[in-house]
């Protein structure tokens, strides 16, 4: 075999010196067959040592066989079968040269979005312990939702994977955008809808005139995309950093975000950001109704004068007590109103679990209205002739009898219990 020098020599003597092939060979000392065969090639000389037999050849129909049987079956476990003692690398690459025969592939073809197209969604949870407030430490769910073309992401820590927090998310993360893309791909998240669309998000559809997409069960190619910004933000955004509670949280994520839009991105070639503007203008406008004034919970408030969002009770205005009142919940506060418009409560949303969350006005005037009602029984007792004898908690209205007629009921003078006292 020549070096790519003397093949190289060859030709150049032959094309640009016009010399024959005989003067050629007895120049450069080689054989003629050498010089024929160097002009018959365009590509140069390339060593490539001889093929010898490999072990796995003699037990090839032995694997073949299994694989027939059980497409999917694992090298190790076909080395275990055939008897194999050898090492288990030169297997494996036989086994995988093999398998594809026997079990066909499903290949991913590559997507490409039109702006304003598509947007996938996905809930991420931070491994770390976020505090809750009252002691409580916790990992709450974090909506991703990435744009197809532009790979604009957008992100925010929710108090729950409820319908009513996603929808809400989702609305205070479109708002930031400023506008929707016409598909809304999700998996089968159970807030969502697991094969069909629960009634709340096919509302929510409806307002933004979106339409949302639910994939097939164990299909995780199909949102690959926000897949991967999980775990961007699992190895970029969170290690190194603390957090005081959500709020800081959703701040120190959202100036994180603006960086990482800026990035550059290997896959489309050019920063997130310089596609924004043509992702956007392509997307539907925002409608001008806010979803969570859709779906009110309406309560007839009682005595006890609280509500329950979630786990957490809330403390109400106890003007209110046996009237209609209006809540409406949202991932950041609770307020309650009555027929009249009022706002007979405002709490911010507590993400702790279990607990109650108290007004002290709400409990001044609940200790106002209490002392209130027991005097004005304590008058309608007077005026009846009973003596409210009961404590102020109570206001328990007794009659006040002879102390003797207790003594003779207990026999305790002569006279025992009169049939007139018992």
């Amino acid at each position: 075999m020549i070096r790519v020098e003397d093949w190289a020599e060859i030709r150049r003597l032959h094309r640009a010196e016009q010399m024959p092939i005989r003067a050629i060979a007895r120049q450069l000392g080689i054989s003629k067959n050498t010089v024929k065969r160097a002009l018959a090639t365009d590509r140069p000389p390339v060593y490539q040592r001889p093929l010898k037999g490999s072990a796995v050849d003699a037990v090839e129909p032995a694997i073949r066989d299994l694989l027939r049987q059980t497409p999917t079956m694992p090298a190790t476990v076909i080395a275990e079968r055939i008897g194999w003692d050898r090492g288990l690398t030169i297997l494996k690459e036989r086994v995988r040269e093999l398998r594809p025969a026997y079990l066909p592939v499903d290949p991913v073809s590559r997507t490409v979005y039109s702006p304003g197209e598509l947007a996938q969604c996905d809930l991420w949870f931070p491994p770390a312990e976020i505090p809750l407030g009252y002691g409580q430490t916790g990992r709450p769910p974090v909506l991703v939702i990435v744009s197809g073309y532009s790979r604009v992401i957008t992100a925010r820590m929710l108090p729950s994977r409820s319908t009513a927090d996603l929808i809400d998310g989702h609305w205070r993360l479109l708002t930031g955008w400023g506008a929707v893309p016409k598909t809304l791909v999700w998996d089968n998240e159970s807030g969502v809808g697991q094969g069909k669309l629960t009634s709340e998000f096919a509302a929510f559809a409806g307002l933004l005139a979106t339409r949302i997409h639910l994939c097939r069960p164990r299909d995780p190619e199909a949102k690959g995309l926000v897949e991967r910004v999980n775990g961007y933000l699992e190895t970029s955004f969170l290690p190194g950093r603390t957090f005081a509670g959500p709020g800081d949280f959703n701040t120190q994520l959202t100036a994180w975000l603006q960086v990482a839009n800026r990035r550059h991105h290997r896959t489309i070639g050019c920063r997130p950001a310089e596609r924004w503007e043509a992702d956007r203008s392509e997307m539907l406008t925002l409608p001008p109704v806010a979803p969570p004034n859709w779906w009110p919970q309406t309560t007839r408030l009682g005595r006890d004068h609280y509500i329950r969002v979630d786990t957490c009770d809330y403390s109400v205005h106890p003007r209110a007590i046996g009237q209609q009142i209006t809540v409406r919940a949202d991932t950041e506060e609770i307020v309650a109103t009555n027929r009249t418009g009022e706002v007979v409560a405002r709490h911010s949303r507590c993400w702790a679990r279990h607990q109650t969350i108290t007004d002290p006005e709400h409990t001044a005037a609940a200790q106002t209205l209490r002392g209130q009602a027991i005097r004005q029984r304590a008058s309608r007792a007077r005026a009846s002739g009973l003596t409210a004898l009961a404590s102020d908690d109570l206001g328990v209205e007794v009659e006040q009898r002879e102390l003797g007629s207790y003594d003779r009921i207990f026999t305790l003078i002569e006279g025992g219990a009169g049939k007139e006292d018992t």
